[in-house]
């Protein structure tokens, strides 16, 4: 089985929604009283929503079913692979001291 999805869109094209994406999440929090210096750094940039939002679609295409520790690391390497501009965002949402953050999926 591959772990490929067909690509859906370009990588400019992908950025726009990411960035739509987190201007919503950002003026939700705002708009809930949050004090943006205080969730500023922990939401993902533009590039690791791209990346997820990619993983989402792998997900998806799997019949929903959350990957694994080992198919994870596979998925967003192939990410990389399809995608090389992100490379940099993949290795650093793999890197073990990422994972502080609330928003990502290893994060028990």
């Amino acid at each position: 089985m591959t772990e490929s999805v067909p690509r859906r869109a370009s990588l400019e094209v992908l950025r726009a929604e990411a960035s739509d994406e987190l201007a919503v999440i950002v003026q939700e929090r705002l708009l809930g009283g949050e004090d943006p210096w205080e969730f500023m750094e922990e939401l993902p940039s533009i590039d690791e929503l791209v990346v997820y939002l990619l993983r989402a679609d792998n997900i998806a295409a799997n019949d929903g079913v959350r990957p694994s520790e080992a198919r994870h690391y596979r998925v967003l390497r192939q990410i990389a692979l399809e995608y090389p501009e992100l490379t940099p965002a993949v290795w650093g949402l793999l890197d073990e001291k990422q994972r502080y953050r609330r928003w990502d999926p290893t994060v028990a």
